[in-house]
């Protein structure tokens, strides 16, 4: 191990952060928060900084917990149900993502996030800087949903999002609304956007006195939801993620 290493240094091996992104123990800013908390140890010591790079043989632990190595960087499509949580353990001890998930599928991170009460397509990885990537807005890619909602509908209100809009001093960039069928008070919209901030879709809804009550991802980028059934999930093949992401570490 060095911690003095060169990062242009071949030698070097990755950053420890970073290395504990990939092996899916957390992202990176959590991995950081843990190596500040003194629960990180490199080869018996503990590790004082983030910079500290970890190469081939190297010991690592968490907690006191040998971490395995990290494995390629492995991607998921998961069909979220309503009603679980995407994180790893919710304080108030409602269901969560990773507790249904299959006891053979290795420690995996969500790209991202889906709330609790939204469901369809949430991306999985086993390598948190893969996740990490993938989130970035520089991708551009486009998250794509099918909403109910009830409430009257404004057609040119609907298209006027492709504008953007500021709701108390948050600023949204365009979103592509469509109306795909109306029943009464009850509609269904298709609805892309590039950002995803938390709970977005919702409150711009409810800006135009829509309330949602169903929200559906169908795709992330170039990753489609398709026939995958509700709970299910099923590996990205390397061949697909390598043409999506050349620079995926092999």
């Amino acid at each position: 191990m060095t911690d003095e290493a060169s990062p242009d240094d071949p030698r070097a091996g990755d950053r420890i952060a970073k290395w504990l992104a990939r092996a899916g123990v957390a992202s990176r800013r959590d991995a950081e928060r843990l190596i500040t908390e003194g629960k990180v140890t490199l080869n018996g010591e503990r590790v004082a900084h983030p910079a500290t790079f970890v190469t081939a043989g190297d010991i690592v632990q968490v907690a006191g917990r040998v971490v395995d190595e990290p494995a390629r960087g492995k991607l998921w499509r998961y069909h979220k149900p309503d009603g679980v949580m995407t994180t790893h353990k919710d304080p108030q001890g409602r269901p969560t993502v990773f507790e249904k998930l299959p006891p053979d599928l290795p420690r995996v991170v969500s790209v991202g996030r889906l709330d609790l009460n939204s469901e369809g397509l949430l991306l999985l990885t086993n390598d948190g800087a893969l996740a990490r990537q993938l989130e970035l807005p520089a991708n551009g890619w486009i998250r794509r949903y099918r909403v109910r909602v009830h409430g009257e509908i404004d057609p040119p209100a609907l298209a006027a999002l492709a504008n953007g809009l500021t709701i108390d001093g948050t600023r949204y960039a365009g979103i592509e609304a469509g109306l795909d069928s109306r029943k009464g008070s009850n509609a269904w919209l298709t609805v892309s956007l590039r950002e995803g901030r938390n709970r977005e879709i919702r409150r711009v809804m409810m800006h135009l006195n829509l309330g949602v009550t169903r929200l559906i991802r169908i795709a992330y980028g170039p990753f489609q939801l398709g026939n995958l059934e509700r709970g299910a999930v099923a590996e990205v093949p390397p061949k697909v993620l390598r043409e999506q992401l050349p620079e995926v570490r092999k």
